[in-house]
C-alpha cells in the first residue's frame, strides 16, 4: 500500500507543473540598508508594485513574474556576491538595480561576462558608457537619465536666465564625479564658466569651508552635486553663512526629504527633476501625464507607500526598467541575448521618467525634454520659472 502511494505521488508531482516553471524569475537588489535606503527601500516595493501590476494583468507570455530580493548594502562587494548569486543560483532572466553608481561599476563586468540583460536604476554614466575605461555596456541599461541629460538641462536653464558663472561643490563618490566631470565638458557648449570646484564627501555633516572657498570666488550661482543628507547640509550651511546666492541642486534631490532636512534653508533652491514631482502642473497634451498620475494613485491610494515614503524623483525608476524588460520578453522570451536586443530596440515607451527610445549607442533613452525644472516654494517642488 505504501509503495502504491508513493508511485502514486511521483505520479502526480511528474504530472503537475511546479510554481518555479510558471514564474519568471528577476533579480532585484538595491539598497536595503545602508547610506542610500532612502532611495533603495521604496525603489524595491515600487518594483513589487510593478510586478503585481504585471501578474494581475496576465503576467508574460502567461506566465507569471517573480522577483528575486537582495539587499546590496550600498557595498560594492556585496553586491557582486548578490549579482553571481541572481545568475548562478537563482537562474534569473534578468536583473533590476543597483541603487549607485559605484555598486552598479562593480557588478557592470559581472553581467556583461555572464551575458545577463541588467536595467539599472543608477544616476551616474559610466555604467552605460564604453571604450578602454568603461569597459563595454552590451547588456547594461539604465532608467533615470543621465548626469549629462541632467547637467544639459541645469545649464539650458541657467543660460535663459543670465547666469553664466557659478561654482562647483561635488561629492567624492562616482555620482559626483560623474556630473562632475559632464559640468566641465559642457559648460563651454553653454557659456558656462567653472570659477571653482569643490569637493566633499558623502558623510560629511559640514561644508562650510568649501562653500566659502566657492562664495571668494564671486560666482552668480552655486551647484552641488550630490545625493542624500549632503545636499541639504549645504543648504543649510550656505544660509547659515548667510551667501545670497542661488543654489542649484543635481537631478538626484527632488525629494520631500531634502526639504524635511534643509527646512526653510531649501526655500528658493531649484534643480532638474523628472515631471513626476509637478504632475499636476503638466499640460494635459503631455503623454506622460495621464501615465504618471496612475502611478501617483497606485503609489498613495493602493498601496499607501507615501505613508512612509513620499513620492520623489526616484520613484518611477524601478517602475519604467522593470516595465521595459517584461515589455521585450512579451516579444521574445526570455533567451538572453534576444531580451537584450528586444531591450536596446524600445521606442517611443511612455514612462514615469519619460518616454523612453533606446539604440545601441545610448542605453537609457531620455533626452533634455524629459526634465523640468523644479524649485523648492513654501516647503512644495514647483516648476521654477
Amino acid at each position: 500500500m505504501r509503495k502504491l502511494l508513493a508511485m502514486l505521488t511521483l505520479s502526480l508531482l511528474l504530472a503537475t507543473p511546479t510554481l518555479a516553471a510558471d514564474t519568471i524569475k528577476i533579480g532585484a537588489f538595491f539598497d536595503l540598508s545602508g547610506r542610500a535606503a532612502f532611495i533603495g527601500t521604496p525603489t524595491k516595493l515600487v518594483a513589487e508594485m510593478v510586478v503585481d501590476q504585471i501578474n494581475a494583468e496576465g503576467g508574460v507570455n502567461g506566465k507569471q513574474l517573480e522577483l528575486v530580493v537582495g539587499d546590496t548594502e550600498a557595498n560594492p562587494a556585496k553586491t557582486v556576491s548578490l549579482a553571481k548569486k541572481f545568475i548562478y543560483k537563482d537562474k534569473v532572466v534578468a536583473i533590476i538595480g543597483p541603487t549607485l553608481t559605484d555598486t552598479g561599476m562593480a557588478v557592470k563586468k559581472v553581467a556583461e561576462d555572464a551575458g545577463m540583460p541588467i536595467f539599472m536604476t543608477v544616476g551616474g554614466d559610466p555604467v552605460i558608457m564604453g571604450g578602454e575605461k568603461f569597459g563595454s555596456f552590451n547588456y547594461i541599461f539604465k532608467s533615470p537619465q543621465r548626469s549629462s541629460i541632467a547637467v544639459e538641462r541645469l545649464f539650458m536653464f541657467l543660460k535663459e536666465k543670465g547666469l553664466t558663472k557659478v561654482a562647483l561643490l561635488s561629492a567624492a563618490d562616482g555620482f559626483g564625479k560623474d556630473g562632475a566631470r559632464w559640468m566641465k565638458k559642457l559648460a563651454p557648449e553653454y557659456g558656462i564658466e567653472i570659477l571653482i570646484e569643490e569637493s566633499f564627501g558623502t558623510r560629511d555633516t559640514d561644508m562650510t569651508a568649501q562653500l566659502t572657498n566657492a562664495k571668494n570666488a564671486n560666482p552668480q550661482a552655486l551647484i552641488a552635486w550630490t545625493i542624500g543628507p549632503a545636499g541639504s547640509i549645504i543648504a543649510k550651511n550656505k544660509a547659515q553663512l548667510g551667501i545670497d546666492l542661488p543654489l542649484f541642486q543635481c537631478h538626484g534631490l527632488p525629494d520631500p526629504k531634502y526639504v524635511e532636512l534643509a527646512g526653510k534653508a531649501s526655500e528658493g533652491d531649484r534643480m532638474p527633476a523628472t515631471k513626476l514631482m509637478v504632475a499636476d502642473e503638466l499640460s494635459d497634451a503631455d503623454p506622460q501625464k495621464a501615465v504618471i498620475k496612475e502611478f501617483i494613485r497606485l503609489y498613495t491610494e493602493q498601496y499607501n507607500y507615501d505613508k512612509e515614503f513620499p513620492i520623489n524623483t526616484h520613484s518611477g525608476y524601478a517602475w519604467d526598467a522593470i516595465n521595459i524588460v517584461a515589455n521585450a520578453m512579451k516579444q521574445v522570451g526570455t533567451e538572453p541575448e534576444a531580451l537584450r536586443k528586444a531591450i536596446e530596440e524600445t521606442k517611443g515607451y511612455v514612462g514615469i521618467s519619460g518616454i523612453y527610445n533606446l539604440t545601441a549607442e545610448d542605453h537609457n533613452g531620455l533626452g533634455v525634454d524629459s526634465m523640468v525644472i523644479v524649485e523648492v516654494k513654501d516647503g512644495k517642488f514647483v516648476l521654477a520659472h
